[in-house]
């Protein structure tokens, strides 16, 4: 018989910084796992900028260019629009809905800013990234970006909550984004004292940051910016809303290698850190305009 999974945590948004001068972030994980880099594996970080105003400016704020090796990077916008360059030749602006899922793999050069127009006028801002591991096999994978809009998601309805699909499957319907290991990433839309149950592998490391409204979680109450860790005890989640919510829900096959991270470089040994970083000081990384 499936049985619920217990709650092992609930993180409240740790202290802000400010990564370059554009995205004021709570790093909820590894940070506020009190550093234990695999207890979320795959997934390696999570930075959420929590909702908040920008003032206009012309000069967009951002993250001026920096390198990346031996993780993927997935960015949701949720408020705010947010353009992007990296060394590969993809280029791109994400809108609300969207996201911007980018392999560094072997190297890649990055940055992302506030878009333009979105600086000019200023307004809210609310955006996740993800930093989710890869295997040491495809560690040196070639550098790949995955476009994916609002309206490319997969999505399941009915009767006040939606689930929207990006990676993985939900009763059917299916995520348009390719992954090197097996993940579910959804986003679940209720109305208020609405219920939706999600069942999800035991065996896999599971979490949910509430971006909107409170939701009980198999009973726990679970505020607005917080985030869940469940316990790998069960596989049947319950989400009950109070009032209208939405909630990222991460779930993935824990990977096994170790890891050795440092910087912007998630890899399994120290060597591999080393030689990272003498790559990208040599220039294989290519080129990329600050």
């Amino acid at each position: 018989m499936d049985t619920l999974r217990s709650i092992e945590q609930i993180i409240s948004p740790p202290a802000p910084h400010m990564v370059g001068d554009g995205f004021r972030v709570h790093n909820i994980f590894p940070h506020g796992l009190g550093e234990n880099l695999a207890r979320m594996s795959p997934f390696f970080l999570l930075d959420y900028n929590a909702l908040m105003e920008w003032p206009p400016r012309e000069h967009p704020r951002g993250v001026g260019v920096h390198p990346h090796r031996g993780f993927e990077t997935v960015s949701f916008a949720y408020k705010g629009r947010i353009a992007h360059h990296d060394s590969a030749g993809n280029s791109g602006v994400i809108d609300e809905g969207d996201v911007q899922w980018m392999t560094a793999g072997s190297g890649v050069l990055h940055k992302e800013y506030h878009e333009q127009e979105y600086s000019r006028k200023g307004g809210l801002f609310q955006m996740v990234q993800l930093w989710v591991n890869l295997p040491a096999k495809f560690k040196m994978t070639p550098p790949k970006y995955q476009a994916i809009t609002a309206k490319d998601w997969g999505i399941y309805s009915d009767e006040g909550v939606t689930v929207r699909v990006l990676a993985g499957d939900f009763k059917g319907v299916k995520g348009p984004a390719s992954t090197f290991t097996p993940i579910q990433i959804y986003q679940a839309e209720l109305s208020k004292n609405r219920s939706l149950s999600l069942q999800l592998p035991g065996n896999s490391n599971t979490g949910m940051l509430v971006i909107k409204g409170t939701l009980k979680a198999n009973g726990a109450q679970v505020p607005t910016d917080h985030f869940v860790v469940f316990s790998n005890d069960g596989e049947i989640i319950m989400l009950e809303s109070d009032d209208d919510a939405i909630a990222l829900i991460l779930s993935g096959e824990p990977i096994q290698d170790p890891i050795f991270s440092y910087g912007p470089f998630v890899m399994n040994t120290r060597e591999e850190i080393i030689k990272a970083y003498e790559d990208y000081n040599n220039g294989l990384f290519g080129y990329l305009e600050d």
